[in-house]
């Protein structure tokens, strides 16, 4: 099993020219959502499959879920038999939103399959580009094959469980957002701004440094262990807007060796969906 979520761009160069990983490019722009795989036939890193966060890592059909809910074991089986990926075979997601669109995402759904050779590129293309490492363009080729797999939803928390565990005081509950999406001074994508009462504020921004990259494990963890007091990581509860940049906390966490939180998969879009459910604005 790998050590880290996080593999630096001269580890994956010598495994993809030995061929010993599967590359993965998650590139994608809310504001565009064509643009991340117009990206990828332009180049990609050689070898690479293209994930679409809207198609492959989410089942946009699934109503009441919010923005992005998941995808089912089917779709998830027939993405990674696409690619032709076998349980075991090393799989590498970058992105250029430094892994929170929406390779921490992909990380995260093969962590539910049970797949712990998954690791997210630091630093993401950019990175890739600024070393100056080769590239490549069109679709791409690959083998596909045959695979099936099944989502653990234990790692995965609903509605009803969140409400319940709120309601106890059992969970903290961390948003990934923006402080101004947190505090509802804007909201370019939702019914309303502000957040779940009893949130709070992470934006994972704050994951990275200035070029891009992860913190150290020892700033995350001195950051998330202020956060989270005398909370044990496995009673952290990751949101977003959509369970999607969710998933960058996560990684962030786990980098850290904060093992064990979760992701409230329909996120603050998903909270929305019943407008009896209360809501939160300003600062916490």
């Amino acid at each position: 099993m790998t050590d880290s979520p996080l593999l630096s761009v001269a580890e994956l160069a010598g495994l993809n020219k030995a061929g010993d990983v599967l590359v993965v490019d998650c590139r994608f722009e809310l504001s565009d959502p064509g643009k991340g795989e117009r990206d990828f036939l332009a180049a990609h890193i050689p070898g690479a499959v293209y994930a679409h966060l809207d198609h492959d890592l989410s089942d946009l059909s699934r109503k009441g879920l919010g923005r992005h809910p998941l995808p089912d074991d089917a779709r998830l089986s027939a993405m990674l038999s696409r690619w032709g990926w076998q349980p075991g075979r090393r799989v590498i997601a970058y992105d250029d939103a430094g892994g929170a669109l929406a390779a921490a995402r992909l990380w995260w759904l093969l962590r539910l399959v049970g797949e712990r050779e998954a690791q997210v590129l630091d630093g993401g293309w950019a990175a890739w580009r600024a070393a100056g490492l080769p590239v490549e363009s069109g679709e791409g080729i690959h083998s596909a094959g045959t695979v099936s797999v099944s989502i653990d939803h234990a790692g995965v928390v609903g509605l009803d469980e969140l409400q319940a565990a709120l309601a106890r005081g059992s969970v903290l509950l961390l948003d990934a957002r923006g402080g101004p999406r947190f505090r509802g001074e804007v909201e370019p994508l939702d019914r309303v701004g502000g957040h779940i009462p009893g949130a709070v504020n992470r934006p994972f921004a704050e994951n990275l440094t200035a070029d891009g990259h992860f913190k150290t494990a020892a700033m995350l963890r001195a950051e998330y262990g202020a956060l989270l007091g005398a909370h044990a990581p496995g009673q952290v509860v990751h949101s977003c807007g959509s369970g999607v940049t969710a998933c960058h906390n996560l990684l962030a966490m786990e980098a850290a060796g904060l093992s064990g939180s979760r992701v409230f998969a329909p996120s603050w879009s998903g909270w929305l969906e019943d407008p009896a459910r209360p809501v939160a604005t300003g600062a916490v």
